[in-house]
């Protein structure tokens, strides 16, 4: 049986990474699942604040790396949001 369209197994990063990935397409970085993009701010604050719920609720839990990870993504997010909103 072969793999090849198989699922990566999902960890802390990979979760943070595919909410990231959503954020984006809610804040029209990216196209979305289906090929097209726009612009959605309530769902994309909605994606922020679940990371940063996740943040708080993780703090001392998270190896460095996570950590790293998680703030860096936040950050990102924070800065394109803001730049989406202004506009």
């Amino acid at each position: 049986m072969s793999d090849g369209g198989a699922i990566p197994p999902i960890d802390f990063t990979t979760f943070v990474l595919s909410m990231s990935t959503a954020c984006m397409s809610h804040l029209g970085e990216i196209e979305g699942p289906d090929g097209t993009s726009g612009v959605n701010l309530p769902m994309a604050r909605q994606t922020i604040e679940i990371l940063e719920m996740l943040e708080e609720k993780t703090r001392g839990n998270l190896s460095g790396e996570e950590e790293r990870i998680l703030t860096q993504v936040l950050g990102d997010l924070h800065e394109t949001f803001a730049s989406k909103s202004a506009s």
